[in-house]
């Protein structure tokens, strides 16, 4: 009865509802049901058949120095002893005094060939620190591959093999892509070839916290190791992105992949071929995001646009008279919505040549022409989010302590983890921890700590000595793992 009662209740609010305002939402009664807004599963059979064959497996190999050659190490806290059942494995793939691995890295990635004579594309991170490169075919021909070039900076690398009568991929407009279309990947995940996976474009224009060169496609396609270098594919069979990264707490996939859109590949891999290097334009300048409470400061009505936190002097922007405290609004015409988007900008700009800035300058906009520099140290890019703040291959984007920082934390020296991605997050580290050393060598600064990372050649183990609310341990890295 008490149920009943509520119900009388609810139907006569409605009926007060429909008179007062607008009628009341109800289910539609038409015999002819709606147009559906999906139409159904894709079938990739015909994309498979047809494209696959131009897809390739990556197989590297990198030489590890003698043992005597490398550095003393200390042993690796945690490593198991003779009578562990765990000994075994890694006395087959461990040094136990050291920790390093033992006789030749091998590492598997896969690519795609982009012009008959033999002209491969892959991720930089695939071939990086190879001593030979095998790049194996779906009719199982093999080819030793050479690399006409390799770019850092967006993890994109141009491969030759000697070959002719290749098939090749069709190449398609990454600006076309729509959020919610379906998109296909073809790869060698954990070195299972020519594995396909398939799913959605999650976002486009994604901007990573490591990366100020690349607007991502972001795709929740199962993408895992091994899948690095190779196509994502749209419906109409062409090739939009290359899968180069995901984000996972595990080292495996959990549903956020991004590729490199093919766009931004294919201009690399122009510069590549013809010059074997990338040149980028550089303003000089570290800038940041703005916010509606900077927007309001300075005037702004909108929190559009790239503010100038510090000038480099004498670089391009302060012999153009820019200044800390200047909004970017437009780049040649092109309006700056987030930070983000100048570098990218910028680095697209032939060194030596002239960009027209549109900036904000107590209280209106001016127009400020500048002669674009040359980017020659990627550590430090033109448009970088905060001085004294480093990115790196580990995932981590790092900042040096303040001497009341040190302080406070009893430390001499060390580096603030912000923020935390890749092989870094799946080892543990998370923003707000401090690394002091890298094998028991203190650091000081981001520079010294690159330098002591890059000692390691890919495939060797290190530690990472870690300040965690006052509480140190060590977590294990290992060199050019994905």
């Amino acid at each position: 009865m008490l149920s009943v009662l509520l119900l009388s209740l609810s139907l006569a609010a409605c009926q007060k509802v429909e008179k007062q305002g607008e009628p009341f939402p109800s289910v539609p009664t038409a015999q002819t049901p709606a147009k559906p807004l999906v139409a159904g599963l894709p079938d990739f059979t015909q994309l498979v058949k047809k494209e696959g064959p131009a897809v390739v497996n990556v197989s590297t190999t990198i030489e590890q120095p003698s043992r005597d050659a490398l550095p003393p190490m200390h042993p690796m806290p945690g490593l198991p002893d003779e009578e562990d059942p765990f000994f075994d494995f890694f006395r087959r793939f461990m040094d136990p005094e050291g920790g390093r691995p033992r006789g030749p890295a091998q590492s598997l990635g896969s690519g795609f060939i982009i012009s008959p004579d033999g002209y491969i594309l892959t991720n930089a991170h695939v071939v990086q620190d190879a001593s030979e490169i095998t790049v194996r075919m779906t009719d199982k021909r093999e080819f030793k591959a050479k690399v006409v070039g390799s770019d850092p900076l967006t993890d994109i690398a141009l491969l030759k093999v000697d070959a002719s009568k290749l098939p090749v991929v069709d190449l398609g407009n990454p600006r076309q892509l729509q959020v919610g279309e379906w998109v296909a990947a073809i790869g060698s995940p954990f070195g299972f070839e020519n594995s396909v996976t398939a799913g959605i474009v999650s976002a486009v224009g994604r901007e990573l916290p490591t990366e100020n060169y690349v607007p991502f496609i972001q795709t929740d396609v199962a993408v895992n190791p091994g899948n690095s270098g190779g196509p994502l594919f749209n419906l109409q069979g062409q090739v939009v992105g290359i899968n180069s990264q995901i984000y996972s707490q595990t080292g495996g996939y959990m549903g956020l992949s991004f590729a490199i859109p093919i766009d931004v590949a294919l201009e690399v891999a122009k510069q590549l071929r013809e010059h074997g290097k990338v040149t980028r334009g550089r303003l000089g300048v570290a800038i940041q995001d703005m916010n509606e409470e900077l927007a309001k400061s300075f005037g702004l009505a909108s929190a559009n646009g790239a503010l100038i936190a510090s000038v480099e002097r004498n670089g391009p922007a302060d012999r153009a008279g820019l200044m800390v405290g200047d909004v970017i609004l437009k780049y040649n015409g092109e309006p700056i919505d987030g930070a983000s988007e100048l570098p990218r900008l910028v680095a697209a700009t032939k060194p030596g040549s002239r960009a027209t800035l549109q900036i904000w300058r107590k209280g209106r906009t001016q127009q400020v022409g500048v002669v674009v520099g040359e980017l020659t140290a990627p550590a430090r890019s033109a448009a970088a989010p905060g001085p004294a703040r480093g990115n790196n291959a580990l995932g981590l984007a790092l900042r040096e302590l303040s001497p009341v920082q040190q302080e406070q934390l009893g430390v001499k020296g060390g580096l603030l983890v912000e923020q935390v991605s890749g092989q870094a997050a799946a080892a543990g580290i998370t923003p707000g921890d401090v690394i002091t050393a890298v094998n028991n060598d203190p650091v000081q600064s981001v520079e010294q700590f690159n330098r002591l990372v890059s000692r390691y050649k890919a495939g060797q183990t290190f530690a990472l000595l870690v300040n965690r609310r006052g509480n140190a341990l060590y977590v294990p890295m290992t060199a050019g793992a994905e």
